[in-house]
């Protein structure tokens, strides 16, 4: 079972991106190395769908998070470890021996760097080796769920040559024999076993950033349920990549699994439904959220219809784009999956009347579906008088404060329908009337 959300949902909730402003996954890049940065890809690429699997993950970063490790490489010297390693031979320690030799014979007569660079490749790898049986060696004696991984690789190193080579010390003289069997057990013999410990130099760069940017921020880890549970829980919830960002509670079951949301224009509708799905999706990937607590049931995937735009090469107006929008999530909700679907400001791209119809079609059809988490947001708050019947839908609102004549948005989640109505009042505090009078 794979974890399912589309390239516009990422985009609506601004997942992906290392150099999009105010990505998600750029408020999480902040490793050292880019073996360490090929994770974290991976990592985000690829939500988890099974509950045991993501709670395992949130354990091995809370536990960095309580360790408060450093990462104690040098990302430079890993980078040529790397590159050393890459350069891999199926050859003999005889024809490397030769190899190596010639080399050295042919920086000696010409300009050749071959030979630096592998001993730069080889100095660096040593280096790196030495430090990592160090950060084995202490995470083997520390009982926690990474004991048994670092057990793995401190077994890994132990093994003949391999310690021989990490007690070297780089800074003396290496005969060219001694350089061409280092070579060859790094390049051939253990070559597998090399890039197994250049992953777990990689996973302790992720999992030490993870854990301290969860400090750093006040962030915690969601519990995983079963999906069949159909919850979702959290307290003090909020957007990760806004500083300052407002919390508010959530809470979703089988029989309240719908939430109808209203508010006024900038009330912080959006947002809201972008935090809930930034933090279902960071929940999959075990990373922490921005939350006092979270607990929620797995999902199959994430659909949003946020921010839909007309497509001109298809010839799709504003309106046709929002009702294929909403038939691509009816025949995703009608697989059977188990899914959070968030619609904000349905059909906005037509008259009232029918956006009127059409929001309340919707919502009363997916409501039908009780392994799904649905949330839909409109300005148009007489569908909620028509949905007050359906037992499973729970209403919500943000409200606006006004002071005087001007508006103020608290962004704190209420229960009931909004019965704000300040478009008017903002067209004249904006002199609009007077500007098209004059």
């Amino acid at each position: 079972m794979s974890f399912t959300i589309d390239r516009q949902s990422q985009e609506e909730l601004n997942l992906m991106g290392k150099f999009r402003h105010g990505s998600v996954y750029s408020l999480f890049n902040q490793v050292r190395s880019r073996g360490g940065e090929h994770l974290l890809d991976q990592l985000f690429k690829q939500p988890l769908t099974d509950e045991r699997q993501i709670n395992e993950r949130t354990a091995i970063f809370s536990f960095f998070q309580q360790a408060k490790l450093q990462w104690g490489f040098d990302a430079a010297q890993v980078q040529l470890m790397q590159e050393y390693v890459d350069a891999t031979s199926d050859s003999g320690q005889l024809f490397t021996y030769t190899n190596i030799l010639l080399k050295k014979m042919l920086a000696s007569l010409t300009r050749d760097e071959r030979y630096k660079s592998l001993i730069q490749g080889l100095q660096a790898t040593i280096v790196t080796l030495k430090k990592c049986m160090g950060m084995a060696e202490l995470l083997h004696q520390q009982p926690g769920p990474f004991q048994q991984r670092a057990t793995e690789i401190r077994s890994l190193l132990n093994r003949d040559g391999l310690l021989q080579l990490i007690e070297t010390d780089i800074y003396s003289a290496i005969s060219v024999k001694k350089i061409a069997e280092y070579d060859y057990l790094l390049k051939g013999k253990y070559n597998e076993q090399i890039r197994e410990v250049l992953q777990f130099i990689a996973e302790l760069d992720v999992n030490i950033s993870i854990g301290n940017l969860a400090a750093r921020h006040g962030f915690t880890y969601a519990k995983a349920l079963p999906k069949a549970n159909n919850m979702l829980r959290a307290a003090d919830l909020r957007h990760p990549c806004i500083e300052k960002a407002v919390g508010n509670d959530i809470s979703m079951q089988p029989h309240s699994n719908v939430i109808f949301l209203t508010g006024a224009n900038m009330a912080g509708k959006s947002t809201w439904m972008k935090t809930i799905g930034i933090s279902m999706y960071l929940a999959h990937i075990g990373f922490p959220v921005a939350a006092g607590s979270m607990e929620f049931s797995v999902r199959e995937g994430i659909y949003s219809s946020i921010n839909v735009a007309d497509n001109i090469a298809l010839g799709y107006s504003h309106f046709y784009a929002e009702v294929v929008r909403v038939k691509n999530a009816a025949d995703a909700t009608a697989t059977g999956k188990h899914l959070l679907l968030m619609f904000d400001e349905l059909f906005k791209g037509t008259n009232v009347k029918d956006a009127f119809d059409g929001t309340l079609a919707v919502t009363e059809a997916f409501s039908e579906y009780m392994n799904c988490l649905f949330i839909v947001s409109t300005h148009i708050i007489e569908v909620g008088e028509e949905l007050k019947n359906r037992k499973n839908i729970q209403f919500k609102f943000m409200p606006t404060v006004l002071e005087g004549s001007v508006p103020r948005y608290t962004y704190q989640l209420k229960d009931g329908i909004t019965e704000d109505r300040q478009g008017m009042m903002i067209i004249r505090n904006e002199n609009i009337l007077q500007l098209i009078g004059n």
